[in-house]
């Protein structure tokens, strides 16, 4: 357990305001700041940062928390790894003991896994038992430079090949299975996860192996085959050959589809070029492009297939306020073969021609209709409003406005009036929902489904008054626990929070959200967060507090249909009795 004198001081000199806009676009409202929230996909902004209270919340999906949570979450860490990154940046040094690091030795054991794997893959590789990887890279064009600079391998047809090398290394099989290199069967026997395929090492931006990629060359199973999440990987949080790309000269970077596009990209020169790892895109890795270039120039396949998730990036890319524009490959299925083709320099010629992300998708919404006739220029017009109606720069509203009227010979005063009219009535539907967020978190804040807090809605909402309360009047401690106590909670969630409050200020020691996060999850910190962001509690009297508590307590001593079957005559009517004064 860390000092409290450590924390202290680590909570001084962590603004949650600096470092929480370092990752995100936030702007002031008040003592407040809002912006879009960085764990979910959203285009009106729910994310509130509180300086006064160095906490975090976000209305639409519930997540909250102190400074620690937010870089456990957006850094994928464990709570120490996000008190290491945060001291580091502070510039204070880490205690030497009093706190438990064995996930973080499981981290470094696993990236050192990972580094074998890749060093045994990629020697697989151009031995003689590693031929049909080799020609199947030498076919696809790539040199024995580009091979050794992307670490590339091959994995035996063997069922635990990899196993025996690493074990022979001195890994356990526990240790290769949590590095997700092994497959537990349920049979409790293991076997490699990759057999017979090139591999393509996944490389973080620090320089560590934190997973693999593999591609099939004969035989059944998956033509990809990706890594699943390990404690040093998420899919959703990784791009392959950002390692590279970060440190590209040029302003954009350019988002291909898959690994070959972009090895293939890189040995052409095109070292900007990064790919998702298996899914589709994601808002945690469009965040991260943005971190590293101007714009990206999406590159994706022609067919339906990468037109569809070229849509999806467009609208990721809008929502967090990335720049974007479309490479259309033409004669081609995709850049790899487009540079097989016709070369890099015509490659080149394609990016620099390629189109904004608004005519990419004018285009396709021209494509759905006969824009000869007047039903179909009608139904063009009326989707091309509502289109508009979502391009927040006014600018660069007219500009499309007044060229897509130009180009269809119609008058441009009526389709703007659409527009606005549209832009108007989406803003009172926001200024409705915002409010019912406010207001609904505390009955349904998203955290997934909860039995017990479904059943004992009105005592579970009285608990968290009594949490805020305590947050927010820790001198009322005494008044409550002598009339209350965890286990008469009637939610386990609720208990575990208000207990641990409890402990604490019976411990005499901190109860800020910092002090907390050691020993509450994510899901309870944006419970606790969500408590703080209500006024209510903090205005809470004695009268109000004895209400909620007399409210948990009635709830408590209320009996399920099941339990009054059960009941004696004699004590059923005592039951009733109570209950009868009680109303009174």
């Amino acid at each position: 357990m860390l000092s409290e004198q450590f924390i202290l001081e680590l909570k001084a000199r962590s603004d949650i305001e600096q470092i929480i806009g370092a990752y995100v676009n936030v702007k002031r409202r008040g003592r407040n700041l809002v912006g879009l929230c960085p764990f979910h996909s959203e285009k009106t902004p729910s994310f509130t940062v509180y300086p006064d209270s160095q906490s975090f919340y976000c209305f639409g999906c519930g997540a909250g928390g102190d400074v620690v949570t937010f870089v456990r979450r957006i850094e994928n860490l464990d709570y120490i790894e996000a008190v290491k990154l945060l001291a580091q940046r502070a510039g204070i040094p880490m205690p030497e003991d009093g706190y438990d690091d064995s996930f973080a030795r499981l981290k470094t054991r696993i990236l050192e896994i990972n580094r074998e794997t890749a060093r045994f893959y990629h020697a697989h590789l151009i031995s003689p038992a590693g031929k049909k990887g080799l020609d199947y890279l030498r076919e696809r064009g790539l040199s024995d430079k580009t091979i050794r600079r992307f670490g590339l391998g091959y994995a035996p047809e063997d069922w635990d090949a990899a196993i025996r090398h690493l074990r022979e290394k001195g890994f356990r099989l526990e240790e290769l299975a949590a590095a997700a290199v092994a497959v537990k069967s349920a049979r409790g026997s293991y076997y490699d996860q990759f057999r017979g395929r090139v591999i393509f090492p996944i490389i973080d931006i620090r320089g560590n192996v934190v997973a693999f990629g593999g591609r099939l060359l004969d035989g059944r199973g998956p033509k990809y085959l990706n890594s699943p999440d390990t404690p040093v990987f998420k899919k959703s949080r990784n791009l392959f050959a950002l390692n590279f790309a970060k440190s590209s000269k040029e302003p954009a970077l350019i988002l291909a589809e898959g690994y070959m596009d972009v090895v293939a990209l890189h040995q052409a020169g095109f070292v900007n070029a990064v790919a998702t790892l298996g899914t589709s895109l994601t808002t945690e890795q469009a965040r991260m492009i943005c971190q590293y270039a101007q714009e990206v120039v999406v590159a994706y396949d022609a067919d339906g297939a990468g037109q569809k998730a070229t849509n999806r990036a467009i609208n990721l890319f809008g929502e967090i306020g990335g720049r974007v524009r479309v490479l259309k490959v033409h004669d081609a299925k995709d850049p790899d073969e487009f540079i097989k083709k016709f070369g890099a320099a015509r490659f080149r010629l394609l990016l620099e021609g390629a189109g904004s992300a608004m005519d990419f998708a004018i285009g396709r919404l021209r494509q759905k209709y006969d824009l000869e006739s007047a039903d179909g220029k009608v139904a063009f017009l009326k989707e091309f409003a509502r289109f508009m109606a979502d391009i927040r720069n006014p600018i660069e509203r007219d500009v499309y406005v007044t060229r897509t009227a130009e180009e269809l010979r119609v008058s441009k005063e009526p389709l703007t009036a659409q527009i606005d009219y549209i832009i108007r009535q989406r803003a009172k539907n926001a200024e409705k929902k915002q409010a019912g967020d406010l207001t609904v978190f505390a009955s349904d804040p998203k955290r997934g489904r909860d039995p017990q807090r479904e059943a004992h809605l009105k005592e579970a909402l009285a608990e968290e008054r009594l949490i805020g309360i305590l947050l927010k009047n820790p001198d009322y401690h005494r008044f409550i626990l002598e009339r209350i106590r965890p286990e008469d909670f009637l939610t386990d969630f609720n208990r575990e929070i208000f207990q641990v409050i409890c402990q604490r200020l019976e411990q005499n020691r901190p109860i800020e959200l910092i002090a907390l996060s050691e020993q509450l999850d994510e899901r309870q910190m944006g419970k606790v967060a969500g408590i703080l962001a209500d006024a209510v509690s903090s205005k809470a009297t004695q009268k109000e507090t004895l209400d909620y508590i007399d409210a948990v307590l009635a709830g408590r001593r209320k009996k399920t249909p099941e339990e009054l079957k059960q009941m004696g005559r004699e004590e059923l009517e005592e039951y009733v009795a109570d209950l009868a004064a009680k109303k009174k």
